[in-house]
C-alpha cells in the first residue's frame, strides 16, 4: 500500500479471518502447499479483485512458496482494510479503492514488475498488458490463470489469433465455477449490492435481465425469487429458449426498455444498454451492471442525454436528470455493482472458485515447459477434488459406483 494505517490493517485482518471460517476447502489446501511447497521459488503478479475472498487465495499461494505482487482488477471493487493487511503479511499490494483508470493500470505495471513466472488474472487486464506493454517479461511467463468469462472470451480471441504467447486455464470454465460462483454468488450478490445501494423492494418490481449465462441465471432466479417478475433479454437463441421454458418471458432490450423498473446487464460485451433504450426508459429506472467490465451499460450516451447530474443521491448511486424530467438512476458508476456496492460473492462460494484455482496454479508449476500457448480446461480431476473436499467440509456423504455399475460404463456391448 501507499500509505500505511494499522487500525485499517486491523480491520481487514478480521475481515480475512472472518471469510477464512466459510473457506474450508482453501484452508486444507493451503495446509497441504504449506507441506509440499509446490510453489517454491516461483513469483506470481496477479490481477484480481482485493478482497478478503481472494487473501485467503493469496495465502494459500503464499504458503505454497510463491512471492506474489497484487493488483486490483477493477477500479471500485478494493477492500483497503484487506489491502493493507496483505501488506502487512508480506504480499507485494498495488491497490486502493476509487482510484482514476491511469492508477489502475499503473498498479498493474508495478505487479508486473515483479517479473512474474505465473500470473493470475481477472478480466484479462494484465495479460493484455503484458502482450502490448509489458513484451519483455513475456519469455519468463510458463502459464497462468483466469478467473472470469469475460477474460476468457478475450483469451480465446488471443488463441485465436495466435498472439498469446503461454499456456492460460480457464478456470471460469470449470463445473465448480460455473454452477456455484456463476450462478448462486452472482445471484446473491449482484442483488445485494443493488439493495444496499438503493434500499429497493424487488417484490413486484419488473426486473430487465440482460443476459441468460449462467451469471444471468443465477440473478434471475435471485430476483423472481424476492417476488419480482423478471424479463430477459438475450442474442442466443438456444438461451432464449431456455429462459422461455423456465417461465421468463424473452424479449429484445427495446421493448423490455419500456417495461423495466431495474436493469441487470450480465453478458460480457459492450453496449448491451444503448441510448436508444435509454431514451424509452421510465422515470426512476435503475441501471445496475454484473458484467466484468463498465462497458455494458453506454455510460457515455446517459452522460450525453443528461441535462443535469447528481452524484451520490445514496452511496454509490447516480442521478442522472434528463431533458424531459425523467430521472435514470446509475449504480456503481457502471461497473460491478456486487463488488462496489457490497462485498461480492459469499466466502462459501468463492472457496470453491479459488480452490480451483489455487489447484490449477499449482498444476501449472508442475507442468511447467510442457505446455504449448493456448486455453487449457481444468483438468477434471481438480475439479472433482474440489467438489469432493467441499462435500466432506459439509459433512455430506453420496454413493459410490459399485463394481458391476462401472463395467456397465465401460461397456457397449450390455444391450437392454
Amino acid at each position: 500500500m501507499e500509505t500505511e494505517d494499522a487500525p485499517l490493517t486491523e480491520v481487514g485482518e478480521r475481515r480475512i479471518e472472518w471469510a477464512m471460517r466459510s473457506m474450508p476447502v482453501l484452508r486444507a489446501i493451503g495446509a497441504r502447499f504449506a507441506d509440499t511447497r509446490p510453489l517454491d521459488g516461483l513469483k506470481i503478479a496477479a490481477c484480481l479483485h482485493v478482497t478478503a475472498e481472494t487473501a485467503v487465495l493469496v495465502g494459500a499461494l503464499k504458503a505454497g512458496g510463491a512471492e506474489i505482487a497484487l493488483a486490483a482488477s477493477n477500479p471500485l471493487s478494493t477492500q483497503n482494510d484487506v489491502a493493507a493487511a496483505l501488506g502487512g503479511y508480506g504480499v507485494e499490494v498495488h491497490a486502493r479503492a476509487g482510484v482514476d483508470i491511469e492508477t489502475y493500470y499503473r498498479h498493474i505495471h508495478r505487479a508486473l514488475d515483479i517479473g512474474p513466472d505465473l500470473v493470475l488474472d481477472d478480466g484479462c487486464d494484465l495479460v493484455n498488458i503484458l502482450h502490448t506493454e509489458r513484451v519483455e517479461l513475456l519469455d519468463a511467463v510458463t502459464g497462468g490463470c483466469e478467473e472470469t468469462t469475460t477474460g476468457v472470451i478475450r483469451l480465446r480471441q488471443m488463441t485465436a489469433e495466435q498472439a498469446l504467447r503461454f499456456p492460460m486455464v480457464a478456470v471460469n470454465d470449470t463445473r465448480t465455477k460455473r454452477m456455484f460462483d456463476n450462478r448462486y454468488g452472482t445471484g446473491q450478490s449482484t442483488l445485494d449490492g443493488i439493495v444496499r445501494a438503493t434500499n429497493m423492494l424487488l417484490a413486484g418490481r419488473t426486473v430487465v435481465v440482460a443476459g441468460f449465462g449462467f451469471c444471468g441465471r443465477g440473478v434471475a432466479e435471485r430476483a423472481r425469487g424476492q417476488g419480482a417478475r423478471v424479463i430477459v433479454t438475450e442474442i442466443d437463441p438456444v438461451k432464449a429458449v431456455d429462459a422461455a421454458l423456465q417461465g421468463y418471458e424473452v424479449l429484445p432490450m427495446a421493448d423490455a426498455a419500456r417495461a423495466g423498473e431495474l436493469f441487470i446487464t450480465v453478458t460480457g460485451n459492450r453496449d448491451v444498454i444503448r441510448g436508444e433504450h435509454l431514451a424509452e426508459m421510465r422515470d426512476g429506472a435503475v441501471l445496475a451492471n454484473a458484467g466484468h467490465f463498465d462497458v455494458e451499460i453506454d455510460v457515455r450516451a446517459l452522460e450525453g442525454m443528461a441535462q443535469e447530474v447528481n452524484f451520490g443521491v445514496r452511496p454509490y448511486t447516480d442521478e442522472y436528470v434528463l431533458a424531459d424530467g425523467r430521472r435514470l438512476l446509475l449504480l456503481a458508476e457502471g461497473r460491478l455493482v456486487n463488488l462496489t456496492a457490497a462485498e461480492g460473492h459469499p466466502a462459501a462460494v468463492m472457496d470453491m472458485s479459488f480452490s480451483a484455482h489455487a489447484l490449477a496454479v499449482a498444476w501449472l508449476a508442475e507442468e511447467r515447459g510442457r505446455l504449448a500457448p493456448g486455453v487449457y480446461e481444468v483438468p477434471a480431476e481438480i475439479d472433482t477434488e474440489v467438489a469432493r473436499l467441499k462435500l466432506e467440509a459439509a459433512g455430506i456423504a453420496i454413493d459410490e459406483l459399485t463394481a458391476g455399475q462401472a463395467d456397465y460404463l465401460r461397456s457397449w456391448r450390455a444391450g437392454s
